[in-house]
């Protein structure tokens, strides 16, 4: 895909505007949803996207060679529902090629991605499809999910107060400068004529789908909604995220998704390089601030502050020019002062403490950091 393939009519600043009441049409959203050994979430994961209202849906679960009884859970579901489909996998694949496998059946305007074990709200689907129907720009939907570990479900807002329209390389330049995907899946709507012009997920391990949305930003507005809980995002320990990434794996696969970006079609836009180039710095300069932190943590952190030392140099050479990076570096013998007792260490914790809450703060509000 190329520039010149984008997406016509696309928003040329950010604007916030009021909900918009009226649609001309019903339309229809392909669910896919990737199931492996989650049968006994199966049943009300389809439910939640049966119940949606004001849309036609159509749900298709890819089982991914469980070894539990998911396959028969869903034979069943499709067997009982006229619009609930099945894809069984011989061979586990991964969540990658489980989510593709599904995409490419698909026959829905809209594309939405939910793995077993979540759900959506009430209405998610016919609040995102307006906001996509009434700016035909957009080509990601996202809102506020809400993260849970046990029943009951935490109560949703049902209704939405505002949307904002970003321009998409406004919003995937302000990726660019964090780092951080500020997503977590099951709250996302895409256009499906997008995704199939900018391609399905990239086989990355785990930040494929942040990926997808950065590629998707590239070449199409991007529409939040404020106001409203668009889905359930389950917290466990099975889960793959759970299981497999600490902090470094999750900087080094943030890395991996923007080198992928950058290696495909959006690497041929004009403003690509500079991007790269944010990138770089924008990782540099958090693993410079993640040595600091470590450091503030105490003698015995001395070797990740290191580590993190090394990452910033590698990621951009001219941080050692930084009077930071000279005073970590120079830190061979760290005082043997535990940290609570260090009165900078707990000013520069504060710091960070209070850096985090207010991100945070702003993500639950307006959807970035």
């Amino acid at each position: 895909m190329t520039a010149a393939m984008e997406v016509q009519g696309r928003a040329t600043k950010a604007l916030k505007v009021k909900p918009l009441k009226q649609r001309g049409y019903t339309p229809k959203v392909s669910v896919v949803i990737s199931c492996y050994n989650y049968g006994r979430f199966l049943p009300q994961s389809v439910q939640s996207c049966l119940s949606q209202q004001n849309v036609m849906v159509e749900v298709i679960i890819v089982d991914d060679a469980s070894t539990d009884n998911s396959r028969d859970v869903a034979v069943e579901l499709s067997r009982v529902h006229d619009n609930v489909f099945f894809i069984g996998h011989s061979t586990n694949t991964g969540p990658v090629e489980a989510f593709n496998d599904g995409a490419r059946i698909a026959t829905g305007e809209f594309l939405v991605r939910l793995d077993a074990d979540d759900l959506l709200t009430p209405g998610s689907l016919a609040r995102s499809t307006l906001v996509a129907q009434s700016f035909p720009s957009v080509g990601l939907v996202y809102g506020h999910p809400l993260h849970f570990a046990s029943l009951p479900l935490p109560r949703p807002r049902l209704q939405a107060n505002a949307w904002t329209i970003w321009p998409g390389r406004e919003w995937l330049a302000d990726r660019c400068r964090s780092g951080k995907n500020v997503i977590t899946s099951p709250e996302v709507l895409m256009r499906r004529s997008v995704v199939v012009q900018v391609g399905y997920l990239s086989p990355l391990a785990h930040t494929h789908d942040m990926e997808l949305w950065l590629r998707l930003s590239a070449f199409s507005d991007v529409a939040y909604i404020h106001g409203a809980d668009q889905a359930w995002h389950r917290e466990h320990n099975q889960s793959l995220s759970a299981m497999y990434v600490d902090e470094l794996v999750d900087f080094g696969e943030r890395i991996d998704a923007f080198k992928v970006l950058f290696s495909g079609p959006a690497g041929g836009l004009p403003d690509a390089p500079q991007l790269r180039e944010t990138v770089r710095r924008t990782f540099a300069g958090e693993a410079l601030w993640t040595a600091r932190h470590e450091l503030a943590r105490g003698s015995r952190y001395a070797a990740q502050c290191k580590e993190w030392l090394i990452l910033a140099e590698q990621l951009d050479p001219q941080v050692k020019e930084c009077p930071l990076w000279g005073r970590l570096h120079r830190t061979t013998r760290l005082p043997s002062t535990p940290s609570w007792m260090n009165i900078p260490s707990l000013a520069l914790r504060l710091q960070g403490r209070i850096k985090s809450e207010l991100s945070w703060h702003r993500w639950h509000r307006n959807g970035v950091f």
